[in-house]
């Protein structure tokens, strides 16, 4: 279970890359933050049911971070 969180961490490495060649450079932080904390998840050897336990409480947090953001500050029909 550990490995699977280093591979999160390869992954959201790998958008914050993107993202920064992007020019979204909130976003690009974001992720790299991302990386960094699943990569430290990743060594701390912690038992299979906590690595569970932690990825659901990051799911809830995102889960209803993306609801707020997309019912409060998206604007319908808004161009860039």
């Amino acid at each position: 279970m550990d490995r699977m969180y280093r591979v999160l961490g390869f992954w959201t490495g790998i958008f914050a890359v993107f993202f920064f060649l992007g020019d979204m450079k909130t976003t690009s932080l974001i992720f790299l933050g991302q990386t960094g904390f699943f990569i430290l998840l990743g060594y701390l050897k912690l038992s299979e049911r906590m690595y569970i336990y932690i990825f659901f409480g990051y799911l809830t947090v995102f889960f209803a971070g993306f609801t707020y953001w997309t019912v409060f500050m998206m604007t319908p029909g808004a161009a860039h």
